[in-house]
């Protein structure tokens, strides 16, 4: 392809970037041949004009397609150059935040500066057994991939992890390590790989240091062989460590510090052991605070240290090695702390022999301290002719002591190390190794010295065997896919490093200065300009001369020579040495011996200058020549050492990048980035493999992916190569594009992109296609929708019309005749309305007007009247003003008439006629008298004769009453007796009112009190009562609730912990029975060995499931203590045999039942307690009915005072009557007394005032009572209503009940509840009594049981050999106090024994002689009647479920039943027939009471079971057989025990079947072990099978036709591991059925079935869950798309199966919502709290991992947004998720054996005969 076509508009490339390095750009102009240069436009649309015309200018990278984005392999990528390499991490690490990232055969690890969770268990465990290629990225793959090699090639492995300081290669080394120890781990118990990763924190502690890069920088580099037996287990270790950086124990630049012990030491020194050292702070010593700050944040030098000390304990370092390390170390720091004082210009030194640090030192390395002193400041010459001292200046002084210090602790450092590998080393044989080697990268610094220079060395070499490696790699691919290749191209550094190493090299110069006498590093540097001028990778700076430049591979470093010679001397004079070889501590002198071993001849003559310096002189030159053995010389030859084991070993490479230098979490400098990737080599396999074909697909990939290139011809053929073949021909013209392999096509770079554009345009070309040929069918069928739509509109619009017309014709006619109607109706309904309203208007009118007159006329005759009177009192006063005026005119008038007549009469009277009429008036009066006087004298007459009369009436009446007063005064005397008794009983009367006046006052006062009284206490029985119906109401709505909901919610969180805790104890119980299942097999394996080893003849083995049941039951306190560990019990074996030495279960069985019964009254204890809890809250409840019957009680006391009041009442009523009817009688008859009248009206008004006194008392009586009846009701009430539901009815309750009956009642009433009252008060103090009794009891029970678990908790920290010692001596202890209470019941037992046994004898004999009798066949065993049992059987009628055999032919029983029984020999019976057989075998044993053969044959039973488990240990069938008929004898031992909570479901014939005479708790608790062991081994077996099935059926597998899963573009598998097996979902499925029909058909337990495929089910799950969020080419739509109709079909299967409540379903709502956020939109928040809702049983990091990883298939797809991916997180912030990121597929739940009796009798079983059991007789 040309450039023109490559270079179009839209394309996006990669422009070079001062800041970003490189930057991203879009062409929006077409590039044609010729063109100066390109029209791009930048990300923030900026334009930018891209020169290609100027020399050294070239058209820009171009970008890879966005679908390529994010991959997990660098060469994967279509477009191979930098800037796509540094996109390509840049966005997997910040995006997507993964820090691993293959390049070819090169792991790239970023170092996030933060902690991740991705180095579980878990997650080895996921990587382990995985290709390299299948999941995603990480340190875990490249280690498995280096253990599968090993195992696979049988080749040695090493791992190269490399990288700048601060990039992570210490921790990814450790990582390595950790995988190994976990995949690898030791078969023996030696933890070795516990040890391998226990020397980690001591190198740390004295190799590493705080840097201005790096926080725990490893300044040495070390090689760590692991070794591995022939089953790969590690066996041991070996380390060998490259050039220490010894400077920095003297020196360390700003913001850097020492190594890490001497500040750990510091933090520590206030222990007690360490104050013999002398330190302090880090801050007081010159060697630990020359960097400022010596302190690192996040880092507890303490706690580290005791992590080193615990290490060195770990490898077996001893105390006082330890000790003297730390002395080694603080006198390293003393020694920095001396005070040199320089004389004489600084030509003469001394240090003070006061100074503290010398003496600290001395007295620290056991040296004397005087010599010390000397020979600090003093050195040796030896010429030809003699020795001289010479005194040393300051400068030379300071450089000694720092020479002493560096060389003290290099020699430590290799002690150190020594002993490392002395702990790690093994004397088993090393079949092969992996290396991991933890070494420098390539180093840079403004500053570059001696060790800069030969850390840039040994990568110089690294990368040179990096590059063969790669090329050897492309080449091996290429010849075993059989295509020609050409040699690539590719940097080689072998001239660097000629310049470095070779002949006359800058080492060999180096080294020829050092032994010039007086060479300086001026002298080396101008050799080197000398020799080296004129090299190619060898420049002299242009301003030194003093400076070198080197062109590595890498980068051109400068060195500065100064200190060169110096640093490769390693001068440390021999004076100072000697004085330490001489310490008197014997580990000080050893470090310094080790020199000499090389040369032994020379010992002796070493110590010869002291005594003779003459004859010492060879020898010392010969000496000190092999001492003074150049670093540089060293270092090269310890690294060709290890480039020689680097190239027999097949390498694998991390290469570690330091993304920023500010150590920020998860940012990225490009810059920092790519400087790295330059110099560790990325750049370089992208280069090589860019120059080859890098992109590859195989054939069935590439088919799938371009099959839209193919045309319909092609598709047609069966030969896929063939098509892909003809496909490339025509696509790529130029042949040298693309090569065919044997299953490989291999493009060249930039092919895969043509491809994916060309795809690209073919969908975009389709994609317009079909949206024109879409968008037309839809405006087709628009238009043809609108024309029918348009023809029905008018088609009905016209029919419409002409029906309206219609309706509207019929309207108009039905409105004229409606409106006829209607019109007429309303104005007829008007005129009625108007004629009714008229008649209304004037018949109110009328009435109006009628009112108005008739008020008119009132008004009128009203105001006639009141003009009447007022006229009539007007006019009488004015009459009787007129009258009074008139009377008072006519006084005046007539006064003066009177007077005027006066006068005139007294003139008159003077004359004649006057008195002539004064005789006439005379006259006429006189005659008027006359006429009165007559009148008068008739009427006196008649008056004499009345008075005549009356008088002779009078006379005669008078005369009557005189007779009477005489007889009365005869009768005086008695009537005056009769009065006195009269007035005696009156005053008696008198009295008593007087009397019951005050009894009523004191009636009324203390009915007044009473009534308060009553009042009050109403009041306060009101409130109480009202408190009572409160708490009444509170308690009906606690007890209520409570019972219902808390006692309810209670008793269910009862029995939930309860079932937690069962859950808990039952997965710890099993996990026991695990752990001892396993030392079984590890006991049977080393007793296999040691008989192997022995090989002694006629040895008898003793299998590994040997039961030790051979004690008998009854005997519990058989001491076990006898038997200690492994060796004593192996020679058990072969002393005393397999029956005795095997281990004895009854102290086992007896432990199992001691918790058992424990639990139980735990059991008991809480049923009680619950009980008296209700007795307890019955009490209270008669405690408030006592309250309220004393109440009742008080009510009595008033009722019956008042019923004493109304009968005394009664009495003076009656007495009063009697005596006023006496008094009235009497008064009758003595009624003409006058004077004694009024005594008997006086004495009846004080009797009837006495009566109304009654009357009111009376009165207020019963007011009394009906206040008191009202109370007694309303309580009454009350007490009914607390009493009586709401519904409740009463048959009397409206029948009227007589006071006085009910007074009685009531008292009995009062009685009886002082009866129930003192009742219960005892049966409180009684239930107070049991209460306590059963606290204590409880209290001592709890006590035993924290003490039994202290004991259990104690036990399980120990070895499993001490454990079991333990636990026997706990056992032994207990029950030697349990058989002195157990002996007086065995004695009271022996003798009901002795006495049973007689009458057990008696009904034997008449059971024998009535079998006698009835049996017709004879007993006795013969061959030829066995034929016969047939015919026997069916003659048998009364079988009583009973098999009979002989002792000695119970291993014929057990072989015939269990060990050589087939499944399928029984598959025709009844299932779990042997269990029923062996049941049966168990009664007849217990029917004839022989516990030894009942014991024997269980024992032999659980023995041959286990033999038979572990020689079938792969075989489901065998397995699920033997794990039905342990749970069926079980079930039988358990429903036939005699325990009544076994037999609720048995007929009457199935308890006539149950045991007699033995109780089998314990062997049932064996079986239930055994079973919990078989279960677990039925497990493991379908786990086995399953498990390589999961991730290619569930994930892989496509279900769904036509949705391909189409893997990511570029996808490579880099393991060598081709042909791997793939499953389908039917075929899983499939093996599925198989499990559940093989258990079914064996007659398996549904509930146990349920809970194996629960099992199964959460390992699918969580199998299926880890792999999918390990790797990216899985999380994709289709892939959720098909995940979740792979899911459907197994919840498919679970319903088909009736499996809907094991659980097993809800086991897989992880995978469900994992598949379910695969296919949800990903956008919006709407979306993200829509992802958030629904994913419930995924944690967050889970959730963010999938969204991280998720992958658009091709370019229609759209990628998850950071931001997206943040709002996630941001809402999942409130979940408290577990931090782990994957499932732990291994873990089990707890099994249960639920009880499922059998409705089969035994007398209903048949023998077939296929069992050749004919020795077992039916009794």
């Amino acid at each position: 392809m040309s450039a023109a076509q490559l270079y179009t508009k839209y394309t996006r490339v990669w422009i070079p970037d001062p800041d970003e390095v490189w930057r991203s750009a879009e062409i929006i102009k077409d590039y044609k041949e010729g063109d100066k240069s390109l029209q791009l436009k930048l990300e923030d649309e900026t334009l930018y004009e891209y020169p290609i015309d100027l020399p050294g200018s070239e058209l820009p990278f171009l970008r890879n397609p966005d679908i390529l984005l994010g991959q997990n392999d660098l060469t994967a990528l279509s477009y191979l150059h930098e800037p796509a390499v540094l996109h390509n991490l840049k966005v997997r690490f910040l995006e997507s935040n993964h820090i691993y990232t293959y390049c070819g055969i090169v792991l790239v690890a970023i170092n996030p500066y933060e902690q991740l969770p991705i180095y579980e268990q878990d997650v080895i465990y996921a990587y382990s057994g995985q290709n390299m290629g299948d999941m995603d990225p990480h340190i875990f793959a490249v280690a498995e991939e280096a253990y599968k090699q090993m195992a696979r090639d049988e080749k040695n492995q090493s791992i190269i992890v490399s990288g700048e300081s601060g990039a992570g290669k210490t921790v990814s080394a450790k990582y390595a390590m950790r995988f190994f120890a976990t995949v690898g781990g030791s078969a023996s118990e030696t933890n070795i790989e516990a040890k391998v990763l226990a020397s980690s924190p001591i190198m740390e502690a004295i190799g590493n240091a705080k840097t201005t890069r790096n926080d725990n920088s490893s300044r040495f580099g070390k090689y760590i062989q692991i070794g591995f037996d022939k089953r790969y287990h590690i066996i041991g270790a070996n380390m060998r460590t490259y050039l220490l950086e010894k400077s920095r124990v003297v020196f360390q630049a700003e913001d850097e510090r020492n190594y890490h012990i001497f500040y750990q030491l510091c933090a520590s020194s206030s222990l007690p052991e360490f104050k013999d050292l002398g330190l302090t702070c880090a801050e007081d010593f010159f060697y630990t605070s020359q960097g400022g700050d010596t302190s690192i944040d996040g880092v507890d030098d303490a706690a580290d240290f005791e992590k080193t000390r615990h290490a060195f304990t770990l490898l077996g370092v001893k105390e006082s090695h330890q000790m003297t390390i730390f002395r080694i170390i603080a006198a390293i720091l003393h020694l920095g702390n001396l005070k040199i004082q320089g004389e004489r210009d600084g030509e003469v030194c001394s240090v003070s022999s006061e100074d503290e640090h010398l003496s600290s030192f001395c007295s620290l390395l056991g040296v004397e301290h005087s010599q010390m002193q000397h020979w600090l400041c003093h050195r040796k010459l030896v010429t030809t002719a003699e020795t001289y001292v010479k005194s040393m200046s300051l400068h030379q002084v300071v450089n000694a002591r720092n020479a002493l210090a560096k060389h003290i602790y290099a020699q430590l450092f290799n002690w150190i190390v020594q002993h490392v590998n002395k702990a790690l080393h093994t004397t088993v044989k090393q079949h092969s190794f992996i290396g991991v080697l933890d070494i420098y990268g390539f180093e840079t610094f403004e500053v570059n010295s001696f060790e800069q220079f030969c850390i840039n060395y040994a990568n110089e070499k690294l990368q040179q065997q990096f590059n063969s490696h790669v090329f050897k790699l492309e080449q091996e691919e290429y010849m075993k896919e059989g295509i020609p290749w050409t040699l690539i191209d590719f940097y080689d550094n072998q001239p660097c490093i000629d310049l470095i190493e070779a002949k006359l090299g800058i080492l060999d110069l180096l080294d020829e200065e050092c032994k010039v006498p007086k060479g300086t590093d001026q002298n080396w540097a101008q050799k080197l300009y000398d020799r080296h001028g004129a090299s190619q990778h060898f420049q002299k700076p242009r301003m030194s001369n003093t400076s070198f430049i080197v062109l590595h591979f890498a980068d051109k470093v400068e060195y500065q020579s100064e200190g060169f010679l110096e640093k490769n001397r390693d001068t440390v004079y021999e004076e100072q040495i000697n004085i330490l070889k001489a310490s008197q501590y014997q580990m000080v002198a050893d470090l310094f011996q080790e020199e000499k071993d090389a040369v032994p001849a020379t010992a002796v003559a070493k110590r010869a200058p002291r005594i003779n310096v003459r004859s010492a002189k060879p020898a010392f030159k010969a000496a000190n020549k092999e001492h003074r053995k150049t670093v540089g010389h060293q270092f090269r030859n310890s690294l060709q050492l290890l480039m020689e084991t680097l190239n027999a070993t097949t390498p694998h490479y991390v290469r570690c990048i330091k993304p920023n230098d500010e150590k920020l979490p998860f940012t990225f400098d490009p810059k920092r980035a790519v400087q790295q990737l330059r110099a560790c080599g990325v750049l370089e396999t992208i280069r090589i493999s860019a120059a080859g074909f890098p992109s590859r697909w195989s054939y069935p990939d590439f088919f799938n992916r371009y099959r839209v290139l193919m045309n319909k011809r092609d598709l047609s053929k069966n030969d896929k190569k063939q098509i892909c073949q003809t496909l490339l021909e025509d696509l790529i013209k130029d042949p040298d594009k693309f090569q065919f392999g044997r299953t490989t096509i291999f493009f060249r770079a930039g092919q895969v992109a043509y491809l994916e554009k060309l795809r690209a345009d073919k969908f975009r070309a389709a994609t317009i296609m079909i949206q024109k040929t879409v968008r037309g069918w839809l405006q087709r069928a628009r238009y043809q929708r609108l024309r029918q739509a348009t023809l029905a509109l008018q088609r009905h619009a016209r029919g419409h019309l002409a029906r309206r017309l219609f309706q509207h014709l019929r309207r108009t006619r039905a409105a004229i005749i409606l409106q006829k109607q209607y019109r007429m109706l309303r104005m007829r309904r008007a005129f009625l309305k108007v004629h009714c309203a008229t008649l209304t208007i004037q018949a109110f009118a009328r009435g109006m007007f009628a009112r108005r007159i008739y008020h008119q006329m009132l008004r009128e005759h009203k105001a006639t009247i009141l003009q009447k009177y007022a006229r009539g009192w007007l006019a009488r006063a004015r009459f009787r003003r007129a009258q009074a005026a008139a009377v008072v005119l006519q006084c005046h008038w007539r006064r003066l008439r009177a007077r005027r007549q006066l006068q005139a009469l007294r003139i008159e009277a003077r004359s004649v006629q006057h008195l002539k009429k004064l005789n006439i008036g005379m006259e006429n009066k006189v005659v008027q008298l006359q006429r009165k006087v007559d009148e008068q004298n008739k009427e006196n007459k008649l008056l004499n004769e009345q008075l005549s009369m009356l008088t002779s009436a009078h006379s005669s009446e008078v005369e009557k009453l005189k007779k009477e007063l005489q007889q009365y005064q005869q009768t005086q005397q008695g009537d005056g007796k009769q009065l006195l008794s009269l007035q005696q009983e009156t005053e008696r009367l008198r009295m008593e009112l007087e009397r019951a006046h005050g009894e009523r006052e004191v009636l009324e006062d203390s009915h007044g009190k009473e009534r308060d009284l009553l009042r009050k206490r109403i009041c306060d029985l009101e409130e109480e009562n009202a408190l009572l119906k409160q708490e009444k109401e509170e308690l009906n709505s606690r007890i209520l609730c409570q019972s219902e909901d808390e006692f309810a919610r209670n008793t269910v969180e009862e029995n939930m912990q309860m079932k937690k805790e069962l859950e808990e104890e039952r997965s710890r119980y099993q996990n026991l029975v695990k752990e001892y299942a396993s030392l079984e097999q590890r006991y049977d394996n080393l007793r296999d060995e040691i008989t192997i080893f022995k090989q002694t003849p006629g040895h008898r083995r003793n299998p590994s499931n040997q039961s030790s049941l051979e004690s008998d039951s009854n005997n519990p306190s058989i001491c076990t203590s006898e038997i200690g560990d492994t060796e004593d019990v192996i020679q058990q074996v072969e002393e005393i045999g397999m029956e005795k030495a095997a281990m004895d279960m009854t102290l086992f069985l007896k432990l199992q039942k001691r918790v058992r019964e424990l639990e139980l009254e735990r059991k008991k204890l809480q049923a009680q307690l619950e009980k008296k809890d209700q007795e307890s809250k019955k009490s209270q409840v008669n405690e408030i009915k006592t309250e309220v019957t004393s109440e009742h009680e008080d009510f009595a006391y008033n009722s019956l005072k008042r019923q004493e009041l109304e009968s005394e009442n009664k009495k003076l009523k009656n007495e009063l009557n009697e005596l006023r009817k006496a008094i009235a009688d009497h008064a009758t008859q003595n009624n003409s007394s006058n004077d004694m009248q009024d005594g008997y009206n006086l004495l009846l008004n004080q009797l009837k005032s006495a009566n109304e006194e009654l009357e009111v008392r009376k009165e207020e009586v019963l007011i009394l009572r009906s206040q008191i009846m009202k109370a007694a009701q309303q309580k009454e009430t009350e007490k009914n209503m607390e009493n009586i539901s709401p519904n409740a009815s009463w048959p009397n309750s409206d029948r009227h009940v007589d006071q006085e009956d009910a007074i009685e009642a009531y008292q009995g009433m009062c009685e009886t509840n002082r009866l129930l009252e003192a009742q219960l008060q005892d049966q409180k103090r009684e239930h107070e009594e049991e209460m306590e009794a059963l606290k204590n009891q409880v209290d001592l029970m709890q006590e035993e049981l924290e003490k039994q678990q202290q004991a259990f908790l104690q036990t399980l920290q120990l070895s499993p050999e001490v454990q079991v010692e333990f636990g026997l001596q706990q056992e032994i202890t207990r029950l030697t106090n349990e058989n002195l209470d157990l002996k007086e019941l065995l004695e009271k037992l022996e003798k009901n024994e002795k006495k049973l046994k007689k009458q057990l004898k008696i009904y034997m004999k008449k059971v024998q002689d009535f079998e006698a009798s009835q049996t017709t066949v004879p007993v006795e065993r013969r061959p030829h009647e066995r034929n016969m049992q047939v015919a026997v059987q069916r003659k048998e009628k009364d079988f009583q479920g009973m098999l009979e055999y002989y002792k000695e032919d119970e291993p014929l029983l057990i072989r015939n039943l269990i060990t050589d029984l087939k499944p399928q020999a029984v598959s025709a019976t009844v299932p779990c027939l042997p269990a029923y057989i062996l049941y049966m075998c168990i009664r007849h044993a217990d029917y004839i009471n022989d516990d030894q053969k009942v014991h024997s044959l269980l024992t032999s039973t659980i023995n041959g079971v286990k033999k038979v488990l572990k020689k079938h240990q792969d075989d489901f069938e065998m397995t699920s057989f033997w794990l039905a008929n342990t749970c069926r004898l079980l079930h039988c031992l358990k429903q036939y025990s005699g325990e009544e909570g076994f037999m609720t479901q048995n007929t009457a014939k199935q308890n006539e079947h149950c045991l007699k005479n033995f109780d089998l708790t314990e062997y049932r608790q064996v079986l239930g072990h055994l079973s919990i062991q078989i279960y677990q081994q039925l497990i493991n077996i379908a786990e086995g099978i399953l498990q390589p099935m999961i991730v290619s059926a569930v994930l892989e597998n496509e279900s769904i036709q036509g949705l391909s899963i189409v893997k990511p573009v570029g996808y490579r598998k880099y393991s060598s591991n081709a042909g791997d097996s793939s499953y389908s979902l039917d075929e899983m499925i499939r093996q599925l059925n198989t499990f559940h029909s093989i258990m079914c058909d064996q007659g398996l337990d549904p509930e146990i079935i349920q809970q194996v495929f629960k099992q199964l089910f959460y390992m699918i799950n969580a199998i299926a869950l880890n792999n999918l969020l390990l790797r990216k080419d899985v999380c994709s739509w289709s892939t959720g798309m098909q995940l979740r109709f792979n899911i459907s079909q197994l919840e498919e299967w679970l319903h088909g199966k009736n499996l809907q409540q094991s659980g097993a379903a809800q086991t897989l709502e992880p995978l469900i919502q994992a598949a379910q956020l695969l296919q949800l939109k990903k956008k919006t928040s709407e979306d993200a709290e829509a992802i958030c809702s629904l994913c419930t049983s995924l944690t967050t990091q889970q959730i963010v991992k999938i969204l991280n990883l998720y992958t658009p298939v091709n370019e229609f797809e759209e990628r998850v947004t950071v931001a997206f991916i943040r709002n996630i997180q941001k809402q999942l912030q409130e979940r408290n998720d577990p931090p782990q990121l994957l499932l732990d597929f291994k873990h089990m739940f707890p099994v249960l054996f639920p009880f499922n009796p059998s409705a089969i009798t035994m007398d209903s079983i048949h023998l077939p005969a296929s069992l050749n059991l004919d020795f077992l007789n039916k009794v």
